[in-house]
């Protein structure tokens, strides 16, 4: 019988396709990696959940089996929709995308100014997020613009926050409770305002697993990086750790084996 779960990994996937420059590798997983991460995942013996039995696991209700984790994707790119898709309905994996509500098929224009080549990717339009949502896909906030929240002031950082809601809610017809701050990026004002735009919780990219007693508002994640082979990517959700290199699984078990005896260094 599988034991349940104590602590569920989350992981976060930005684009799916192909990267033309080493910026772009960091954000970017080509389609044929995210098959192969996802395959390897499966043979390992996780699983991807739902956010709504991932919510219902955290505030205590039912349980998940060992092994469940969450699969989220940021910003919307239509490489969801063509790459992983496919992938994830072979499986029967439910996935998570936080959408930017302003940008809704056209295209990622914050990466304009960072990306060294200046190019920008198409989002998804709104028949690609139906078409996903019946296949399993949730949706829910990554404000309306892509903006560096902690930069506003009050009124700007409401307009993204419950501006997206409302955007969202309207696109879906169903609630929007959740939110991926952009970038990483909060501060306690930020937090303050996304509860007061009705959020019921929100995800950081701060590493780590994720326990009942986590804060709602600084749920961890994983970053999955276009470089991440899949042994790399099974040591980072086993470890809770955004580095997935040999020698940090080796150091960490090693470190384990000293706790157990005792040993500090």
């Amino acid at each position: 019988m599988t034991s349940p779960a104590q602590r569920v990994p989350v992981l976060m996937y930005h684009r799916i396709g192909a990267a033309h420059n080493d910026w772009e590798r960091k954000y970017c997983v080509s389609p044929e990696a995210f098959a192969a991460h996802m395959d390897a995942l499966a043979r390992a013996g996780w699983k991807a959940v739902s956010i709504d039995d991932f919510f219902t696991w955290l505030d205590g209700g039912a349980s998940l089996p060992e092994g469940a984790f969450l699969l989220t994707f940021d910003d919307g790119f239509r490489g969801v929709h063509d790459h992983a898709g496919p992938v994830l309905r072979r499986l029967g994996w439910p996935a998570t995308v936080f959408l930017v509500s302003g940008l809704i098929g056209e295209r990622d224009a914050w990466c304009e100014k960072h990306n060294p080549d200046g190019h920008t990717y198409p989002l998804m339009d709104r028949e690609q997020i139906l078409a996903l949502r019946a296949r399993g896909f949730s949706f829910h906030s990554h404000t309306r613009d892509h903006a560096d929240l902690p930069t506003l002031d009050d009124a700007a950082l409401q307009a993204q926050l419950a501006g997206a809601r409302h955007d969202l809610e309207a696109l879906l017809g169903e609630p929007v409770d959740y939110l991926a701050y952009p970038y990483g990026r909060y501060d306690e004002r930020v937090l303050r305002q996304a509860r007061h735009a009705g959020y019921r919780a929100a995800f950081s990219v701060q590493p780590g697993f994720n326990r009942p007693d986590v804060d709602r508002f600084r749920l961890r994640r994983l970053d999955v990086f276009g470089t991440d082979t899949p042994a790399m990517l099974r040591r980072k959700i086993t470890l809770g750790s955004n580095d997935g290199r040999l020698t940090a699984a080796l150091r960490y078990n090693a470190d384990r084996a000293l706790a157990r005896l005792g040993i500090r260094h």
